[in-house]
């Protein structure tokens, strides 16, 4: 026992005490198994859970580590049940594992085997009365073949991914060690003329390798593109990258042809303007999930090429048909890109069964100690309602009030007094709503950005806020995800999407790439008090301590002294 910042308590909840001099350590050893929950001022409330333990273990964390980390900083003894819950759940993952069998197969002329031996899956355990009892299931019995001995059952050859999924659900994870299709070869190098890959870049190329599929977490502005770059040139393989939009999809293109030996004619685009396919493709989130008369009109595209690498970009918003679409693609190595893990459908778990577990993980505040991303402070603006638009929020209805709260028109002049204290500085304006961005844009006689710009557009606003001849620019959610605005130092976040962690993850990734000017990022949100406003921010607010940010509050009267 020592006097630690840790209170571990028999629920599995952990209590983080926020001014202790060992919290940040402890914080960052904590997060590697255990999920924030709430962010309070003084007492930070971790969740040990089930996924966070398996991701854990497959990122290479052991189980007497975790309960190490808890021994070490915690205030008194822990639970006795806490360290066994931790061993044994740990130790289920792996207790069951895929593999697939090639055995004396026929070779055909090419030298390939081929027959039902060449593809034969199958369900292997070490305990066969864990075998036994999910055999016996009824969601898991469709999908196995025959009983080969008392720890051995094939699979169903498409069965692979759903497989996955179920045992996920029943408490059983399954390693997954069937391999995967090399694809068609396709050369790939890295061109590190004048940089390359950082240490923890290359780490993280190296564990998804070892562990065949999964996703890589790193922060926005740290690097996930060339992450990628760096899988593509291991794999040496065609490849298809999967991106949230075109804009993504065209910053992808111009860093692969930028860091590889990639040309213009090896890599297509694939979206709603262009329809290319070449041995590396780059295509949207959207154009994969389009339907018409009800069916996937571009699903030809997951078999146009014999894919040996697909890269999900921003995996924390794959699109849910995306999963059933990837449950068939589990012969293909996977690699999912992202900032945070946290989707705000609670499906979690179909990331870790169907992309992979989370193979490697650096956390916003480590990268920035070590100069790659840039400092950022991070800020709650709480604005009072005047009595007239107090009084309408509160006769409105439930389904009302976020809106009148998100877009109260008291916000509108903080938003200037914000734009004046940073005169001089690149400065991104964020709202929700469409009519506030049009008031917005008016207001600061600035250029606004939202869905329904052309994409050439798009990037000529984007092109000309990081050169500098535009300093000040009204985007709404669009500009999330995939923008690269390196020389951005301030973010005015005026509304959201009601408190999401994601978004949030999103929105500070737009500051923290590294600034030539030098100056630290500052990341505001505008919230109306005593609204449900307030109440959504505290989601946000729970982000930003997961990742090791302070977050102030502000009075919107005091704000020119802040």
């Amino acid at each position: 026992m020592s006097d630690g910042p840790l209170i571990v308590q028999s629920d599995r909840t952990v209590l983080l005490e926020v001014a202790h001099p060992q919290a940040e350590e402890a914080r960052h050893e904590l997060a590697v198994f255990a999920e924030l929950e709430r962010a309070p001022e003084h007492m930070h409330s971790y969740r040990i859970t089930r996924l966070g333990l398996w991701n854990a273990r497959a990122a290479g964390h052991e189980a007497a580590d975790m309960i190490a980390t808890l021994e070490r900083y915690a205030k008194f003894p822990i639970p006795a049940t806490v360290a066994v819950d931790i061993e044994e759940t740990v130790g289920r993952y792996g207790r069951l594992v895929i593999t697939r069998e090639t055995g004396d197969a026929p070779v055909d002329e090419a030298g390939a085997t081929t027959g039902p031996a060449a593809r034969e899956l199958v369900l292997t355990s070490t305990d066969p009365a864990v075998l036994a009892e999910i055999t016996r299931n009824a969601k898991i019995a469709p999908l196995l073949g025959i009983r080969r001995d008392a720890s051995t059952w094939t699979l169903q050859p498409w069965a692979r991914g759903e497989i996955k999924q179920q045992l996920l659900k029943l408490g059983w994870p399954a390693e997954d060690r069937a391999g995967y299709t090399p694809g068609t070869p396709h050369d790939i190098d890295l061109v590190e003329s004048g940089w390359h890959l950082r240490d923890y870049q290359k780490q993280a190329v190296s564990n998804f390798f070892d562990g065949g599929s999964g996703v890589v977490v790193l922060p926005c502005g740290a690097g996930k593109t060339l992450v990628g770059a760096g899988a593509m040139a291991a794999a040496d393989t065609t490849t298809l990258i999967l991106v949230t939009n075109t804009v993504s999809a065209r910053q992808w293109k111009a860093e692969l042809l930028k860091r590889t030996t990639l040309t213009e004619d090896e890599i297509g685009e694939y979206s709603g303007q262009v329809k290319e396919i070449k041995p590396v493709t780059i295509a949207t989130y959207q154009i994969l999930t389009a339907r018409r008369k009800g069916e996937y009109t571009h699903l030809a595209l997951l078999d146009a090429l014999d894919w040996g690498l697909v890269v999900y970009d921003e995996v924390h918003l794959l699109p849910a048909p995306v999963f059933k679409l990837t449950a068939e693609l589990q012969a293909r190595r996977r690699l999912g890109l992202t900032a945070t893990l946290v989707r705000e459908d609670g499906r979690e778990g179909d990331v870790f069964s169907l992309i992979g577990p989370k193979r490697f993980d650096a956390p916003w505040k480590e990268i920035e100690a070590q100069g790659f991303i840039s400092p950022a402070e991070c800020f709650e603006v709480r604005v009072d309602l005047p009595h007239e638009e107090r009084m309408e929020y509160a006769a409105s209805a439930d389904d009302e009030r976020y809106r009148l709260a998100a877009t109260a028109p008291a916000k509108l002049r903080v938003v200037r007094e914000l734009v004046e204290k940073h005169r001089g500085e690149r400065i991104l304006v964020i709202g929700q709503y469409l009519d506030q961005i049009d008031e917005l844009a008016e207001a600061l006689d600035a250029p606004k950005l939202t869905g329904s710009t052309p994409v050439d557009e798009r990037e000529q606003l984007f092109q000309a806020f990081r050169e500098g001849s535009l300093t000040v620019l009204v985007v709404s959610k669009v500009a999330n995800f995939s923008v690269d605005l390196p020389e951005a130092t301030v973010a005015i976040q005026v509304s959201g999407s009601f408190g999401s962690r994601q978004e949030e993850a999103q929105r500070l990734g737009r500051l923290l790439r590294p600034k030539e000017s030098g100056i630290p990022a500052s990341f505001y949100t505008l919230v109306a008090r005593d609204t449900v406003d307030q109440d959504f921010a505290q989601n946000r607010q729970r982000f930003l301590a997961e990742q090791g940010y302070s977050y102030t509050i502000l009075d919107a009267t005091a704000l020119a002294a802040a």
